[in-house]
């Protein structure tokens, strides 16, 4: 593999996985090591990131705020992390980040609701939904090796609060998490005032990370520069990504042909991704783009009596389902929501389809 193949390979990793362990990814690591400091040039002139490469971790930092990309939890439905949840993830790294090197479950508890008192938050209780939120916090820690179980597990804490474990905790790691530009803003403005970039790095990095960028999303003096240095871009996303970008008078979009650069698929398989696209077809045919709540959900019951026997449980409640797939569209910008409207965004007509479930035609 030639050095120009190997930095576009690293490049495209770093972007779907910002935190890479050795241990997990130990060729792709080697890679990342060899090219170190150029990758951390190219990230950081032409998206205002940063590398850094420890001895068995690298993190990329992302310092644009993309609000639309939540954590993950390491659960079998693999949903996005819950505000408490966040909370207690803050905590926990609050917690350990400056404490032992080999810590109790119990321990790193008390230190988090110490960590509570400290930053003014709601205290940790022992109730059941705390308990969880504590234990989904851990999981995705351990998950991210930054929190390594020695004897017993944390699961055992989510339905008995007297159970104990015993953590290793690597904390190189855990510093790694935190963007420096988080550690030192100490107010929510400071945090966005401090995150701003160039025109220029703002809006490739805002390209490089959202499914689409709407030209509402921009200012005026952002789609002008766009607009001036397109070709630039292009040609950035292209050696360094094999990334070509798609255009439109509504935005623009960074399309990868390989299908790789991306944490979640459109369309894909399962219930609420299915009745998406297949719902997508339906109101595309109205010639509309604006619709009530009531009639995605008459929409959805439709759906589902016709294609019952392919879909889960789910199905069976047309209400909630039509929430679920409201929140896939939403993700994946092709739909909004004011109050109990529900619009569809310019991306979504290009997965208007002719319908059959079995066989799905993009057209």
């Amino acid at each position: 593999m030639t050095a120009a193949a190997e930095l576009r390979e690293t490049a495209r990793y770093l972007i779907r996985h910002p935190l890479v362990l050795a241990e997990d990814s130990p060729d792709m690591f080697t890679l990342i090591r060899r090219h170190a400091q150029e990758l951390d040039q190219k990230f950081s002139r032409q998206f205002g990131y940063r590398l850094r490469v420890k001895s068995d971790a690298a993190r990329l930092d992302k310092t644009t705020i993309v609000a639309r990309r939540p954590f993950i939890t390491e659960t079998s439905n693999k949903r996005p992390f819950k505000p408490r949840e966040y909370v207690m993830l803050a905590l926990a790294l609050a917690a350990l980040v400056a404490g032992q090197r080999i810590i109790s479950l119990k321990d790193l508890i008390n230190g988090m609701r110490s960590a509570a008192v400290e930053a003014d938050v709601r205290q940790i209780e022992d109730s059941l939904t705390d308990r969880r939120a504590v234990v989904t916090a851990l999981r995705w820690l351990i998950k991210h090796g930054i929190v390594e179980e020695v004897d017993k597990n944390v699961e055992q804490y989510a339905g008995d609060p007297l159970a104990d474990a015993i953590l290793a905790i690597h904390h190189d790691r855990a510093n790694l998490l935190t963007l420096p530009v988080v550690a030192s803003a100490e107010t929510v403005e400071q945090l966005l005032d401090r995150s701003q970039q160039r025109e220029r790095t703002k809006v490739r990095s805002y390209l490089l990370e959202e499914p689409v960028v709407y030209r509402e999303d921009l200012t005026e003096s952002e789609w002008r520069n766009y607009r001036n240095y397109r070709s630039e871009m292009e040609q950035i996303f292209g050696e360094m990504f094999g990334m070509h970008i798609e255009a439109r008078s509504e935005g623009m979009a960074a399309i990868d042909p390989d299908g790789q650069l991306t944490d979640v698929h459109f369309p894909r398989g399962g219930t609420e991704p299915q009745v998406a696209l297949l719902l997508i077809s339906h109101l595309a045919k109205t010639g509309r783009s604006e619709f009530t709540r009531e009639e995605i959900v008459n929409k959805v019951t439709e759906l589902t009596g016709q294609n019952r026997k392919y879909w889960s449980a789910r199905a069976d409640d047309p209400e909630h389902l039509t929430g679920l797939v409201i929140e896939v569209l939403a993700g994946h910008r092709l739909a909004e929501t004011h109050g109990d409207t529900v619009c569809l965004r310019p991306a979504a007509w290009r997965y208007a389809v002719e319908v059959t479930y079995e066989q799905t035609t993009i057209l």
